[in-house]
């Protein structure tokens, strides 16, 4: 066995891309190093800070609640907390709430829970079964990221933390330049520019691969949910997920090329494609719909239509 490149302990992981070799504990010191980055480039350090964190339970959101806290715990200019939706998917959502529940404690960070049922009169397995244009995955999208929006803007966060990792990052781009959707990845996080009534959105893990989280986890012992939602396989990500891999597979380092890229270009596209002019939809939240109603209220509106007739 090869031994780690920065002491004599056993090598723990080769990474690819770079062709370190680290042992444990020079694994999470080259992940937090990383984090510690992001949050500079991301966070106004030195002023007042309310950093929500979305936390599904699954390795990555729960990685970035226990590394935010860590790296930013001990200044007092920051508050923090967690919200986790609750789709209403059976056999599923509920064990991971528990877990969140559980991690929060041990953060000492408030849990904030919002379900779908009390915000839209829906649960996900309700919108599975009905009648619709859409796969179960848009729907989810689509209202799960408005009501972390409107969480966050009740607890009165000034930012709100993801678990997006660098797969995850590498896909969106992929994603948005094969679907000709330029002004899309202009709004990809983390971002820059404040729209009214939108939280901004911080990414502390773009730059980690999803492999990394998972093992920071396991040498952390930190506890998460690894259960698979069972509507995943009706995502479009899917096929990119796949595409990302096979080339990071074949020529490592990818991923990053990838990302490094589209920051390079962002002040082009941002240049191009301005901070749309928004509305204010009845329910409060803005929308760039020329008929004032958000995607949330169209999509709920249609499903209760459905449902009547």
């Amino acid at each position: 066995m090869s031994s780690c490149d920065k002491c004599s302990e056993p090598a723990a992981i080769l990474i690819r891309y770079s062709g370190a070799r680290l042992c444990k504990n020079h694994l999470c010191e080259f992940i937090v190093k990383r984090v510690k980055r992001e949050l500079r480039k991301q966070v106004d350090i030195g002023r007042d800070e309310r950093i929500a964190i979305a936390v599904s339970g699954g390795k990555d959101s729960t990685v970035a609640a226990f590394l935010v806290k860590e790296i930013l715990g001990a200044r007092r200019d920051m508050e923090f907390c967690a919200i986790t939706i609750d789709e209403g998917i059976d056999g599923y959502r509920g064990s991971a709430i528990t877990i969140v529940a559980d991690n929060c404690r041990a953060l000492d960070m408030e849990h904030i829970v919002v379900s779908f049922e009390e915000a839209y009169g829906f649960t996900m397995d309700q919108v599975a079964e009905a009648e619709r244009n859409m796969s179960t995955c848009t729907y989810c999208g689509v209202m799960r990221r408005a009501a972390l929006n409107r969480a966050a803007k009740t607890w009165e966060a000034t930012r709100l933390a993801t678990g997006l990792n660098l797969d995850d990052t590498a896909q969106s781009i992929l994603m948005n330049i094969s679907r000709g959707d330029v002004e899309r990845l202009a709004r990809l996080g983390p971002h820059r520019r404040c729209q009214p009534g939108l939280i901004p959105r911080i990414q502390p893990l773009r730059t980690i691969p999803e492999s990394e989280v998972a093992l920071y986890a396991l040498a952390k012992g930190i506890r998460y949910h690894n259960l698979e939602c069972p509507y995943a396989s009706e995502a479009l990500r899917n096929d990119y997920r796949a595409v990302v891999a096979q080339l990071e597979d074949k020529y490592p380092g990818t991923r990053h090329s990838m990302l490094k890229s589209f920051d390079e270009i962002l002040d082009a596209i941002e240049r191009v494609y301005p901070p749309a002019n928004l509305r204010f939809c009845g329910c409060g939240e803005p929308t760039v719909s020329p008929s004032g109603m958000c995607k949330v209220c169209e999509l709920v509106a249609s499903l209760k239509q459905d449902r009547v007739s």
